[in-house]
């Protein structure tokens, strides 16, 4: 995988822009001047990074995901991660068929959902997964393999299915090593 240099990164204009960040020279970055990216993270070839979205440090995006922040925007804390083919929206259209649908069409014809997503530190999304508008996933969350978050969800808790839902408890065991990586840093 080809990685951008440091000079092509800063050329895009990014509203932050930490070190050590890696995006794939495969990758889609739209609205750059809306996007923030925390130290040592990494996006993948083949991903499409939109709108507002903040992404902090030390997050991987793997390859064929879709971050889609919009006006409201997608916040992907420390240590958090998605997984191959991942999807992350925070506005929708109606698909009931009460209004009309796509980017195309103008807004008075359309009825939007728009609320913000947060991904919040240590959670982690497993490929083929989607969130949607207004989903909180609460630190320490794990979303099983082709999962369909609807509703926000409790820390350190384990999730999958369509739509998620809460399967056990997660171990916390990874914040020891987290301290240990950080004294390091």
């Amino acid at each position: 995988m080809a990685f951008l240099s440091n000079k092509q990164l800063q050329e895009l204009g990014f509203n932050k822009l930490g070190n050590n960040v890696k995006i794939s020279d495969k990758a889609s970055i739209y609205n750059p001047e809306l996007i923030e990216i925390g130290d040592h993270s990494r996006i993948d070839d083949f991903c499409v990074i939109s709108g507002k979205v903040t992404i902090g440090r030390n997050v991987h995006i793997a390859v064929f995901c879709n971050v889609a922040g919009g006006e409201l925007g997608v916040e992907l804390n420390d240590f958090s991660g998605l997984a191959y083919g991942c999807h992350v929206f925070s506005q929708s259209d109606d698909y009931s068929g009460a209004t009309m649908t796509n980017p195309t069409v103008p807004a008075e014809f359309k009825n939007e959902t728009k609320a913000k997503v947060v991904i919040n530190k240590h959670s982690i999304v497993g490929a083929c997964s989607i969130i949607l508008p207004g989903v909180e996933l609460g630190e320490g969350t794990s979303v099983g393999a082709q999962s369909m978050v609807t509703k926000s969800t409790e820390e350190w808790s384990i999730y999958f299915g369509s739509p998620a839902k809460k399967i056990k408890k997660r171990k916390q065991d990874l914040l020891t090593l987290e301290a240990k990586y950080l004294e390091n840093q």
